[in-house]
């Protein structure tokens, strides 16, 4: 089954290259029925490690980069790349780039803004009930993806929105800060590496909290911050994607630091870096807190749109092709 998506800046519709579809088809039918054993392993952090080799630096990676242009199969515009052609000679330079992001990717001059944090495929959720986006329970668990243990995070974003961003592994992929704020807790949870391909989605029961990830909590309440409450960043990893390195730049790519509690980090600049393959960052935002933007929200339900999610998780669930640091909703002032 194809899987198409819309493209925000043309409104078309566009059919999505599914990397490696036989393979992940094999291993979540094949594999995962035949043997629990051996699908625990191949979606564990070695194999994944294993895996990303062999695409990225390994045979395969030299077998693909001898026989086609990779970055005109891959749609990468060289000019808003730092480097030039030449030296993106591999795989994992190709999906390490680093782009001009103040030139060709704008963000809105507005302090209210919430931004894009990734360029990615995204959709829109709520977990209550009274919301015309409630889909809680599809693509993750609530308590789970936030940590059974996190009291206190559970209770404040109980009821929220939340969307997700979905890279494909020809994106950029960078994660930048969506909101500016106060971080006020950051951890990791550990977990597999299932992958992020819709058809790997739909088979396994909340996949991105099943996943390794890292859990940014940031309070946008405070001086110079943006007013959308807390507002929880989830970085998920997947097959082939085995670290989140985390590398934020006040300018540009320079000096990059980890992310700590007590930082105030500004918006639309560097966060994280995920290693290749595909993966997902999961913003959650407290109820009543901020407002979707309209078409990305219409975009859900766009008519004559074949989505592997819309058939598997039997609503329609169309996701929007937006960039980095562009407009995906607005903070509501309380």
């Amino acid at each position: 089954m194809q899987h198409q998506y819309i493209e925000r800046d043309t409104r078309q519709i566009s059919t999505e290259q599914l990397y490696g579809n036989k393979a992940i088809g094999l291993l979540y039918s094949g594999v995962r029925e035949r043997s629990s054993w051996l699908f625990r392993k191949l979606t564990s952090a070695r194999a994944s490690r294993f895996l990303s080799y062999m695409n990225y630096e390994g045979i395969l990676s030299d077998r693909l980069k001898a026989h086609m242009g990779l970055h005109e199969e891959l749609n990468i515009n060289p000019e808003e790349c730092l480097e030039p052609p030449e030296k993106l000679d591999s795989l994992r330079k190709i999906f390490e780039r680093k782009i001009r992001y103040w030139e060709y990717r704008p963000m809105p001059n507005d302090p209210q803004t919430i931004l894009s944090p990734a360029d990615s495929r995204m959709l829109l959720g709520s977990f209550s009930e009274t919301s015309s986006l409630f889909i809680k329970g599809k693509f993750f668990d609530y308590e789970e993806i936030l940590g059974l243990n996190k009291k206190t995070w559970l209770k404040a974003f109980h009821d929220g929105d939340f969307a997700l961003f979905r890279l494909t592994p020809e994106k950029y992929h960078y994660n930048h800060t969506p909101v500016a704020g106060k971080v006020i807790d950051f951890y990791q949870i550990p977990g597999c590496y299932h992958a992020c391909n819709p058809n790997a989605v739909v088979s396994v029961v909340t996949p991105y909290s099943k996943n390794k990830r890292v859990v940014t909590i940031i309070n946008t309440d405070v001086e110079g911050g943006t007013r959308a409450g807390l507002v929880a960043m989830i970085e998920v990893v997947a097959l082939m994607t085995g670290d989140i390195v985390q590398c934020y730049s006040e300018k540009k790519y320079e000096n990059p630091i980890s992310i700590g509690t007590g930082m105030f980090i500004n918006k639309g600049i560097p966060k994280s870096l995920f290693r290749p393959g595909s993966s997902t960052v999961v913003l959650i935002f407290q109820k009543s807190r901020v407002r979707f933007a309209d078409d990305i929200a219409a975009n859900m339900f766009y008519p004559g749109v074949t989505s592997i999610f819309s058939r598997g998780f039997g609503k329609s669930l169309v996701e929007t092709d937006v960039k980095v640091r562009s407009f995906i909703a607005s903070s509501f002032n309380h």
